[in-house]
Parts: structure tokens; C-alpha cells; sequence
């Protein structure tokens, strides 16, 4: 099964497709997206430049296998992520994204995310670990956009 993205003219995704891949293959049954793209476009009344190609195991920059574990042939990620409608296409990237959180954040591309301007949130401690699991506590880290900075919060207050 091949998988395409209709994005609208602001690079929003607005649905996903599944196609057979018959209708993605040239004749020497090798996947070509221009030819998926043709059939969408012929088939769905949609341009076929609004028809992105897309991989459904591709998270995060990672292909992963089905346990969601990374798999040992990287050279299969593609594009990032998979998309979701609302998603954003990146095409200087060429990457799938989430909304954009917060407006200081900045693309990961190698990690196909956004990012705070200070990098990911620090990891939890043993101690905040083990609180969560006691169920003593909840603790995560909370981004304040106005500030610029991780606040470690606990659900639990």
C-alpha cells in the first residue's frame, strides 16, 4: 500500500490516502510518486503537485517496525512522519510536521519535530521517577512560552 498526503496551497494536510500499488508502480513494478500522484490526481479532481508521498511506519525521523521499535535499515524513513490532518508539509525539508506548539520553536529537522529554543525538556530524575510510580506524584515539564524555559510541574498538585 502506498500512502499520499493532500495538502492545500499553504502546505496543510487536509486528508491521506491509501493506494494500491498498482496504481503507484511503472512497469518495472518499481514505486514512482509522480505515478501516484497522476492516479490522484485524475481520480480525486486534486493537483498533482497537492499529492505528497508518505511513509506509514516513519516517525520522528525513524522507520520503525510495527512494535514501534527503530528498525535496523534507517535508508526506509521517509519524509519525516507520518501525516495527520492539520499536519504541516515542510517542502524545503521535506518533511511532515506536527502544528507548531509554540511560536519560538524551531524545526529538528533530523528528528522530523519541533523544538524549544533550548532544546527537549530535562529528563526526570530516579527520584521523580519512582514518585510517579508510587503514584505519589505526576510529574512532566511544561513549556512557558513567555519565559523560555522547561517548568517541572506535578499533576498530582
Amino acid at each position: 500500500m502506498a500512502h499520499f498526503a493532500k495538502i492545500d496551497e499553504n502546505n496543510i494536510v487536509i486528508a491521506v490516502l491509501t493506494l494500491d500499488d498498482e496504481n503507484c508502480r511503472d512497469e518495472n513494478n518499481n514505486e514512482v510518486e509522480s505515478i501516484g500522484q497522476a492516479y490522484l490526481q485524475e481520480n480525486n479532481n486534486w493537483p498533482a503537485h497537492l499529492w505528497i508521498k508518505a511513509s506509514y511506519n516513519t516517525h520522528n525521523g525513524k522507520y520503525l517496525n510495527a512494535d514501534g521499535t527503530e528498525h535496523p535499515d534507517q535508508s526506509k524513513a521517509f519524509r519525516g512522519n507520518y501525516p495527520g490532518i492539520g499536519n504541516i508539509w515542510d517542502p524545503t525539508n521535506q518533511i511532515f510536521l506536527p502544528t507548531k506548539p509554540y511560536p519560538s520553536w524551531i524545526v529538528n529537522v533530523a528528528g522530523a519535530k519541533w523544538q524549544s529554543p533550548i532544546g527537549d525538556a530535562p529528563a526526570l530524575t530516579d527520584e521523580q521517577v519512582s514518585q510517579y510510580r508510587a503514584g505519589t506524584h505526576n510529574w512532566y515539564y511544561q513549556w512557558d512560552e513567555d519565559n523560555q524555559v522547561w517548568n517541572l510541574t506535578d499533576l498530582n498538585n
